[in-house]
């Protein structure tokens, strides 16, 4: 469980993405973005109420605990919303990997690096 702050739930605006909310997933550990999801107000309030992260499927439209079936859990040590209200940042301790292809984050495929 997370201690909730005195403005909590209310800092957060659903209304602004019609009830979904971006959450950035980042390590404790490693400060590594691991993934990007999404959370309604009941995933949000799932992962506050058990420690681990909660999110909203929007393909198969339900609630999912990250690492329910893999084993690779996320431990939520810290819950930020960003200054607008509209998005959320979970620091995590990791359980495996966070990505679905086995790779540890969602974010190795190399777009573009600056060039000196």
């Amino acid at each position: 469980m997370l201690k909730v702050e005195k403005r909590g739930l209310e800092a957060v605006n659903f209304e602004k993405g019609k009830g979904l909310i971006p959450v950035v997933v980042q390590d404790e550990r490693t400060k590594e973005v691991l993934m990007v999801a999404y959370a309604n107000r009941e995933a949000l309030e799932k992962t506050l109420q058990t420690g681990y992260a909660h999110y909203y499927s929007r393909s198969r439209k339900e609630l999912w605990k990250k690492g329910e079936t893999s084993g690779n859990l996320q431990r939520v040590k810290k819950v930020l919303v960003d200054c607008d209200g509209d998005a959320l940042l979970y620091i995590v301790e990791q359980k495996g990997v966070a990505c679905h292809t086995g790779e540890y984050s969602c974010f190795f495929t190399k777009v573009g690096e600056a060039v000196e």
